[in-house]
């Protein structure tokens, strides 16, 4: 895997909220403002190949709290994620960005805009993470998707090995090998002898699943303002089925359906995710 020259290289530091040092990067382009928010596990790295199909933008990114290059905090709050974007608005300067948010990353954009009303010219989500409460039963005991991330391997001989693993097995698995390497690259640190260690620590990323349910997001969805496409994949246990429910009490929510995605879709389909974010720009002008 070479590694040519790339903005993600080169974070620019940003203070937040309770003492976190955001990695934040602006990726240049001529255009609309547009702020891209990754999942939880993820970085801003991983957004490499899909901000290179969105030409026509002036694209930037952000390293949430406890994740990539971002410092973490004592403990992690998805509200605390949400203002971890204002502070990425405030420090680039975007007008009125259009914000794309994938799971964790839509739901802090929800609660960006929510915090500070007509930040966002528009927003687009893939499966935003904001559950009705009280929680239903069925995911109000134990969380098996923070389970499975304190079990995850940390370390691998190279980045090769790492991309290796991730492609013969789900869920990484149903990703483009673009977005794939973009994830091995920037999510992992080199140490000096080659081998590679994630940025976002299990045990971070086991707290940053444990959290998602709790944010009050959903009884306050009525009083998002600007344009929101909600984009889910196909329909199985899990972050698909919240989809229309946030759409409908969204005031100006549209649902947008992807059945041949799953919950990585932005990661899978690169040039149809291109072409539903511009299509969202343009309903929204």
């Amino acid at each position: 895997m070479g590694d040519p020259p790339s903005p993600f290289d080169t974070p620019r530091a940003v203070a937040s909220t309770d003492g976190v040092d955001l990695a934040v990067y602006d990726l240049g382009g001529t255009g609309p403002d547009l702020l891209m928010v990754h999942a939880t596990g993820f970085c801003a790295g991983v957004w490499e190949p899909l901000a290179e199909r969105l030409q026509g933008f002036r694209r930037a990114a952000l390293d949430v709290r406890g994740h990539g290059r971002s410092s973490t905090p004592a403990s992690m709050s998805w509200d605390g994620t949400g203002r971890d974007v204002l502070a990425t608005v405030d420090a680039l300067g975007l007008e009125r960005p259009v914000g794309v948010g994938h799971s964790m990353g839509g739901a802090s954009l929800l609660m960006a805009e929510l915090a500070r009303p007509g930040t966002f010219r528009a927003l687009w989500l893939f499966e935003p993470i904001v559950f009705p409460h009280p929680l239903p039963e069925a995911i109000s005991g134990p969380n098996p998707l923070a389970h499975g991330a304190r079990r995850r391997r940390p370390d691998f001989a190279s980045r090769e090995a790492a991309f290796d693993n991730y492609a013969r097995k789900p869920p990484l698995d149903e990703l483009d090998p673009a977005s794939l390497e973009a994830y091995v690259r920037y999510g992992f640190l080199v140490r000096d002898d080659g081998s590679v260690t994630l940025r976002c620590r299990p045990e971070v990323e086991a707290a940053t699943f444990e959290m998602g349910p709790q944010h009050r997001t959903w009884e306050r969805l009525g009083a998002v303002g600007c344009p929101v496409t909600v984009v889910r994949g196909r329909v199985e246990p899990g972050p698909a089925a919240l989809a229309p429910g946030i759409a409908e009490r969204l005031p100006h929510g549209v649902l947008e359906e992807h059945p041949e995605l799953g919950h990585f879709g932005p990661l899978q389909d690169l040039d149809g995710t291109a072409r539903s974010i511009r299509d969202a720009v343009t309903r929204a002008a």
